[in-house]
Formats: structure tokens, sequence, C-alpha cells
């Protein structure tokens, strides 16, 4: 175990990482809406309240996976002390301010594990780095929008066959129902799958300090403040992120819209049961970009989406720098 913290740093760094799961929500309130406000199923302010509702009951349908693989998976938990949790968080949280600043939809997933990645390193060198977490995460910013992609197109061409004569109001009315189905199945799987990254910092924190016994768990007050803290957050709202997944990567009507989340959700779903913190944006983003290139390669703005990947690529790296300075910067005060 690592040096003792007094009660007040420690208090005050579980209120940092609220803060940075309170920023997510925010940041990510785009992956759960996009669609639904694109379309105009929902009035954006109702879109939020239903996206926050759902990510907040999310821990009572999914497992702990994704919190025990950020905790443990990614940096040995014995590296892990005040220090390396301040780097990792505050790299994240200025990451995420200038992505959201800028409107542009990166990951606040691969922001945390890039700062955690990047302070463990500056403590204790590439020893640090459990290569099998870190591995298996980072194909998923490959996998995740793939298959993300090819479900949402996968969706496309079966309901579309489906709904194959009927009328299209029909169809327009019939999908303005399921994509409210659609997008509270995404906001599930955004809470289930965020909300425990931050459940894990938050109990690798106390786990160094001596709080948790001798094996690694999530306690349950965690639990609660962590998914309040990401339906807070998603109920404020990241309308500049909004704009960017809603409208500015492909025109959206109902049916589509109900299969991006579809094929979202069943990624994400897959992806917390098997414990792996993967991207709610890439996959929702991926998701978008397989029902537009459903109609035609040509419906997809790809200087759009090119931008995003690229923020996608970046995200990783730039994370582990800032984490890297801010380990520094918390090695003094702590």
């Amino acid at each position: 175990m690592n040096g003792t913290l007094g009660l007040s740093a420690l208090v005050g760094l579980i209120l940092v990482a609220l803060a940075f799961d309170l920023l997510n929500g925010l940041h990510d309130a785009a992956n759960s809406i996009a669609t639904v406000v694109s379309t105009r199923v929902l009035r954006p302010h109702y879109a939020v309240i239903w996206a926050a509702f759902f990510n907040f009951v999310a821990f009572l349908f999914f497992g702990l996976h994704v919190a025990q693989t950020v905790g443990t998976g990614i940096v040995a938990a014995e590296v892990v002390d005040a220090a390396v949790i301040f780097g990792a968080l505050m790299g994240a949280i200025v990451w995420n301010l200038l992505t959201w600043w800028l409107g542009i939809p990166s990951s606040s997933s691969h922001a945390l594990i890039g700062g955690l990645a990047g302070a463990g390193v500056m403590k204790a060198g590439l020893t640090a780095i459990v290569l099998s977490g870190l591995g298996v995460t980072a194909a998923a910013i490959v996998l995740s929008p793939l298959l993300g992609f090819f479900l949402a197109l996968l969706l496309v061409l079966i309901v579309s066959w489906a709904f194959v004569r009927s009328l299209p109001s029909a169809v327009d009315n019939t999908f303005r129902m399921l994509q409210l189905a659609s997008a509270a199945l995404y906001s599930l799987g955004h809470g289930g799958n965020d909300a425990q990254k931050t459940m894990g910092i938050i109990a690798v924190l106390l786990y160094s300090q001596g709080f948790l016994g001798e094996a690694f768990h999530v306690p349950f007050w965690v639990i609660l403040a962590c998914q309040a803290a990401m339906g807070l957050g998603t109920l404020l709202g990241g309308w500049r992120i909004v704009h960017t997944m809603g409208s500015k990567i492909t025109r959206l009507h109902p049916v589509q819209g109900f299969c991006a989340e579809a094929g979202g959700a069943i990624t994400l779903f897959l992806a917390t049961f098997l414990g792996i913190p993967v991207s709610t944006t890439h996959t929702i983003t991926g998701a978008i970009i397989g029902v537009g290139a459903a109609r035609k390669v040509a419906a997809v703005r790809w200087n759009v989406a090119s931008n995003v990947v690229f923020a996608w690529i970046v995200t990783l790296p730039a994370t582990a720098l800032f984490g890297s300075v801010f380990y520094k910067l918390g090695s003094v005060l702590f």
C-alpha cells in the first residue's frame, strides 16, 4: 500500500473524481441524445431528462466488471497513489474541457485511461502498465466503432426489408415511438460503462489507502455517487457536441436514429458484460456513420467524420502527457 492521505485530501480527490464523472456526463450527453434530438422525437430538455434517468439506474442492470478493469487492469493497483489518481483525473478533465469547448466528440473514457497510464508510467516506468488490460482497451478503440457501424448498417437493411410495403408516414410514426426505447437502451449502456470507470478510480484510491481491506471491491456508496454524478452531468447537456453528432455527420430520420442507437446499445451492453471500458462516443459515432452509409456513401460528411477520428487517435497520447504533468504536480501536493 502507499502512504496514507489525510481525510481532507482523500475527500478532495474523491470530489475531483466525481467532478470528472459529472463532466463525463455533460461531455457525453450527446452520445445518448443526439439522434433522438436531431430526429425531433424529443425536445432537447426532455431528452436529457430521459437519458439522465436511464444513466442513473444503469447500476441495477450491470455488474462491475468495467470498474474492476479500470481499477486494477490498466495500471497495477500497488503503483496507484494519490498523485497518480490526481494526474489521471486532471489530465482527463483538461482534455474533456478542451474538446467540449471545440465541439469535438472525443472519448472521456480513453481520456481517463490515457491520463491514468501517463501518471502511472511517470511514477514507476513502463512496468506500471498492465499490458493485457491496456491492450484490450486500445483494441476497443478500433473495434467498438466498427461493431457499432456494422450493427447499425445491418439493422437498417433488416428494417428496410421488413417495412418495404409500409407507408413512409406509418414507418416514421412507428420509429418515433421505438426511438424512445432505443435511446433509453443506449443511455443504460452509457451509464453502465462510463460511470464504472470513475467507480474504479475511486475504489482503487480507497484500496491504496487501506479502506477496502485485502480484496479490491467497489463500495455501494461509490456506485450511487458515480451514477448520480453521471446523471446530473447528462442533465446539463453538452450542446456543442450534440450539434456535431446529431446533424453534422449525416442527416438522420427516426428509422436511422433507432438503428444507430440500437446498434450502439448492443455494442455497449456486450462490452460492459465483458468488462471492457469502451468509448460511448466512438461507438455511437460509428453507428451514425453506419446508418448514413446505408443510404449512400455520399450521405456521410466524411470531412467531419475524419476530424472525429483524428480526435480519437490523439486522445490517449495527449491525455497520457497531461496525466504525467499533473502527476508531478500531485506528487508535490500529496
